[in-house]
Parts: C-alpha cells; sequence; structure tokens
C-alpha cells in the first residue's frame, strides 16, 4: 500500500513519535509518502531522504515570553483552523491525481476524507488521527471549557476511520499509562484503540557514551525554547560538569559549537542522543508526550528533570503526574 504518514508540525514530538511508525509500515513492504511542513518534515526527510513528500499547509506558531500563554493560544487558533481547512483542501486535490491508499494524521485536524464524493479511489481510503490528548487541557481559570472541548475533539475523530492513542489501556492496577487522564477519557471514540508507546528508540540498543554529565533536550515553539536554553547556559556557566545542549533545530548540519564546558549541537542523529542521554547523570528536557514517550524506552525517566513549557497546561499535567506516578511506583 502507498501511505501518507503527516504529523503536526508543532515542536519535533509529532513528528519524532512517526519515526518507528514509518520503519514499522517500511519493513511491512509499504510505501510511504511524508507530509507536512516546516521542521518535523525536515526531520522525517533526514530519517527517509528516499520516501516521496506531499506538501501539507504550514503551521508557525509562537508562545509569548511570559508564564501564561492564553492570549497566544486565543491569537494561534485563526491560523490552526486555516491550516487545517487547508489541509483538506489540499489532501481532496491529491486525491485526485495521486494513488494513496490510507492516510495517518498525527493531530494533523484537516486529513479526514468525506467518503461520500470523490470516487471510489477517496472511500477506499482509510484514514487514521494519532493523538494523545483525548482530554484537551487548558489553565486553571478556563477548565470549564474543557468538557466542550473534549466533545469537539470526539467529533472531529469520529471523521477518521480510526483513532490510534500512542499509550497503554488502564491496567489491572488501574494505572493510566504515561498520558494519565489525557488519553483516558470519560467517553471514548467508538473508532479509538490504544497502541502502546511509540518511540524512536523501542526495541534497540545503545552503548551509553559518559561524556557529558548533563545533556539538555530542547524542542517546542519560540520564544520559550530560546528562554530554557539561556537558562540552562547560566546555571551551568561556572559548574565543572560537561554539557550538552540539543537544541532541536533542524536546519543545517549538526556543527556543535563549546563554550568551555558547554556543547550546543542543533541536532544529534538517534544513535548518538541515544548514547548521550543513556550516559548522563542529569537530563533536561521539556515535559512533551513525545519527549516522555522516548525517556520510558530509553528507561532513563529517573534521571531526567521535566521542565514544562510555562502556560502549557499539557506539559505542566504530564510533569505534575509522571512525578507522582514514580513516587506511587517506588
Amino acid at each position: 500500500m502507498r501511505i501518507l504518514v503527516a504529523p503536526l508540525n508543532w515542536g519535533l514530538g509529532h513528528a519524532s513519535r512517526c519515526v518507528p511508525l514509518i520503519e514499522r509500515l517500511q519493513s511491512e513492504g509499504h510505501e510511504v509518502v511524508l507530509g507536512g511542513a516546516g521542521e518535523s518534515l525536515t526531520l522525517l526527510r533526514k530519517h527517509f531522504p528516499m520516501s516521496d513528500v506531499l506538501p501539507l499547509a504550514p503551521l508557525e506558531l509562537h508562545y509569548g515570553s511570559g508564564k501564561r500563554q492564553v492570549w497566544a493560544m486565543l491569537c494561534a487558533l485563526p491560523k490552526i483552523i486555516l491550516s487545517a481547512v487547508r489541509d483538506y483542501r489540499m489532501i481532496v486535490e491529491y486525491m485526485q491525481y495521486e494513488k494513496i491508499d490510507e492516510i495517518i494524521s498525527d493531530n494533523r485536524f484537516g486529513l479526514y476524507l468525506n467518503k461520500g464524493n470523490g470516487g471510489n479511489h477517496v472511500a477506499d481510503c482509510k484514514t487514521v488521527y494519532i493523538t494523545h490528548q483525548l482530554v484537551v487541557s487548558l489553565p486553571h481559570g478556563w477548565q470549564w471549557l474543557e468538557p466542550i472541548l473534549a466533545k469537539w475533539h470526539k467529533r472531529l475523530i469520529d471523521r477518521y476511520d480510526e483513532c490510534w492513542i500512542p499509550d497503554e489501556a488502564v491496567g489491572t492496577t488501574g494505572q493510566m499509562g504515561l498520558a494519565g487522564r489525557l488519553s483516558h477519557p470519560a467517553v471514548m471514540s467508538s473508532n479509538a484503540r490504544y497502541i502502546g508507546v511509540l518511540s524512536r528508540f523501542s526495541g534497540k540498543t545503545y552503548a551509553a557514551d559518559t561524556s557529558y554529565a548533563v545533556v539538555a533536550v530542547l524542542s517546542g515553539l519560540e520564544p520559550q525554547r530560546t528562554i530554557l536554553e539561556q537558562s540552562i547556559c547560566q546555571r551551568y556557566e561556572n559548574a565543572d560538569d560537561t554539557v550538552l545542549i540539543v537544541r532541536g533545530k533542524m536546519q543545517g548540519p549538526p556543527t556543535m559549537v563549546k563554550h568551555n564546558n558547554i556543547s550546543i549541537i542543533p541536532w544529534l542523529d538517534d544513535n548518538h542522543l541515544a548514547a548521550f542521554l543513556l550516559g548522563a547523570k542529569c537530563i533536561i528536557c521539556r515535559s512533551g508526550y513525545s519527549s516522555v514517550m522516548d525517556m520510558y524506552a530509553l528507561g532513563v525517566e529517573n534521571k531526567v528533570e521535566w521542565h514544562p513549557t510555562p502556560g502549557q497546561p499539557e506539559q505542566e499535567y504530564l510533569a505534575e503526574y509522571l512525578k507522582n506516578r514514580e513516587r506511587d511506583m517506588i
């Protein structure tokens, strides 16, 4: 089959968790087409340089510099809606001349198909939506909107043939996987199912590299990505620890710059990144869900400092949930 895989361009997490999915599809003999825009598409193209590419609607968002992002997110809503509308129009147009047997969308809202229009080639195309956030987390003061957004998200999910949740179902102990309540709603869509953790590091073996005592893995929207980078540099500029900062910027070659004990590099391939994470004494990372899955896949979660993006309720919830989860497992 010819399968289009298209992650949302919001940081690098949506793209990175598509890597093991694409690897599996290719191992099964399927032809994978990469869809998307921005740095998330750049990441996939670095992993799969021989795959065809279908450009989709760009989505360039920015956070505010403060600790509250409500206004920034409200301002972003028109861009998000417009991007979804453009995605829908583009995929309908692509289906007129591209043979696509399946579409896998990682949180891109507009990649469903109206099966009543477009002929057999549209009717026969399966559409899949990937998300871990069936419950949309909102800041304090806005949480009364969460049930409304959950219903809206469920209606969106129902437009797809299937919804894949990269987490585990509630276990016999009652523990709710890695995403907690975010991936375990009170009412589940009938087309949804849990597929387990999706990490590019799962099922692979790496040798630890102890060159750096501290490894910081950055991602996410500006200016908060840069603010965290600057904070780490200030924290360790007079320390004895060797520090590696992976900036999460996919453009250009991975050229390393050194400032005394601190080394900064735009990006690393998976083998080197995994080796440095395994060898580090301390890891600094955003509590984005894809990063959470990567750290747990490597078994290094016990040495991670989770730094949620200020004003991003999903990451704030995950950081607190993971802290409590670790405590309960002791």
